[in-house]
């Protein structure tokens, strides 16, 4: 599902990017120009992947305290 324009991508369009990099990375005939590009990209969606879920993580931190505190 992709998200409206200005929007970040989701999670799972940056898996989608994060794999196609790492097929361009693993063929042989890359360059090392091109391998340090893509690893360089690569590295960058790795990094919002990780804020991504960090937030996602945190949401579910926050609900789950939430309905825990409405249990007592």
């Amino acid at each position: 599902m992709s998200r409206a324009a200005g929007k970040e991508p989701g999670l799972e369009e940056n898996f989608a990017k994060l794999e196609a990099t790492i097929e361009r990375l693993e063929t042989e005939d890359i360059s090392l120009e091109d391998a340090f590009a893509a690893y360089s990209e690569g590295m960058m969606i790795l990094k919002t992947c990780n804020g991504q879920i960090d937030r996602v993580e945190k949401q579910v931190l926050k609900l789950t305290e939430q309905g825990t505190l409405e249990a007592l």
